[in-house]
């Protein structure tokens, strides 16, 4: 494509002079520039600014820069290749290619590289507040803006004709050596945007862990998940551990949580007003929703108690402990009213004698020494 675009310039400006065939290349490239800026780049401005998202204009705006950079320099490059121009100067065709050609090309690499990273940014910045499902879309910003890096510098450097086997070659190195002593940092990373995929949590749900922690996402970052315990206290969790441990989210699909609430009754209570005492606690309750109603579960005959539960369902997983405490208050006042028994686990200990055997009952009193006159003469009584 460049050899026929060059060779098609090459017959159109053949017979005119270098300084004109300078003055109308670059008169082109400034004209298109402008055309582009003020009639055709505005005006989309203008029509993108009255839609109803933010993307079109961003993206509108953002390429205004490249566009007309392109535009402009494109002759100033375009004259380094043209013999006409090349031939009649006083600088080598190799000198031109440095000081005008290189250049330019390398502005318009840059400025395509600003526009590509300010444009994944911005959108960034739009959704991120749309919802807590991209809390994590920081992260994708900032490993974008280290790839536009990293490949603008490689296109430079190879523009430049500088090889970057070599740089390619240390950067393996360096990276093998990077991963060795980062290692626990790399499996963090790795870890949030495995969960982010997985959408194993949200900001503002409350997960419970294998290890018997439990508290409400507050903060999912590269390295780490801070939670919020109940006791306002916050643990800071690395998402590795967090990758390979069980995750139990109480907010998700729904955040209302179903209560299971265990009592027990003595053996003879009269069970159908027992479990309407219970309901009308539960409905009473205004922590516990109603619907779906709550209900009673006759579980199994106990040791010292019938053992029933009572299920209900409340508006949120931190709500779960106070509404098992006021049932449970509320339980035991209207049972103890009721005089409904609450039985507790006893035991009875029944200490008995045997009965004595005959070899036991025969007399087994020890005997009576004699006199002192009984007393052999010559020993000791």
């Amino acid at each position: 494509m460049n050899e026929f675009l060059v060779g098609l310039l090459a017959r159109l400006f053949e017979d005119l002079p270098a300084w004109q065939a300078t003055a109308l290349l670059i008169g082109i490239s400034l004209g298109i520039a402008v055309v582009l800026e003020v009639v055709v780049l505005r005006t989309l401005l203008r029509y993108t600014s009255r839609t109803k998202t933010r993307y079109d204009f961003i993206l509108v705006e953002e390429l205004r820069l490249p566009v007309v950079v392109t535009a402009a320099l494109a002759g100033v490059y375009l004259l380094t290749q043209l013999p006409s121009v090349t031939e009649n100067v006083l600088l080598a065709p190799g000198q031109l290619d440095t000081f005008f050609g290189k250049p330019s090309l390398s502005v318009i690499v840059v400025a395509w590289a600003f526009a590509a990273n300010r444009i994944v940014n911005r959108f960034v910045d739009e959704v991120k507040d749309k919802g807590s499902r991209f809390d994590f879309a920081p992260v994708f910003s900032n490993v974008w803006t280290l790839i536009v890096s990293a490949g603008t510098i490689g296109v430079l450097l190879s523009l430049w004709e500088y090889s970057i086997s070599p740089l390619l070659g240390a950067a393996g190195v360096a990276g093998i050596a990077v991963g060795f002593a980062a290692r626990d940092t790399v499996a963090n990373f790795f870890g949030g945007i495995a969960l982010y995929f997985d959408d194993t949590y949200k900001l503002g749900d409350y997960i419970e862990l294998d290890s018997g922690e439990a508290g409400t996402v507050v903060k999912v970052g590269i390295r780490s998940t801070t939670l919020m315990m109940r006791d306002e206290v916050l643990i800071t969790v690395p998402n590795a551990v967090l990758n390979a441990a069980k995750v139990i989210n109480q907010s998700a699909p729904q955040r209302r949580r179903r209560l299971k609430v265990p009592i027990g009754v003595g053996y003879g209570t009269d069970i159908d007003a027992f479990e309407e005492l219970v309901l009308e606690i539960a409905d009473a309750e205004s922590l516990v929703l109603d619907s779906p109603k709550p209900r009673m579960r006759f579980r199994a005959f106990g040791d010292s108690a019938l053992e029933y539960e009572l299920l209900c369902w409340v508006a949120a997983p931190t709500r779960a402990n106070k509404a098992t405490h006021e049932l449970n208050r509320a339980m035991y006042k209207a049972l103890t009213a009721s005089e409904i028994e609450i039985p507790f686990p006893q035991r009875e200990i029944h200490v008995s004698r045997p009965e004595p055997t005959d070899d036991e009952t025969t007399d087994s009193t020890p005997p009576v020494l004699g006199d002192a006159d009984d007393v052999t003469p010559g020993r000791r009584a």
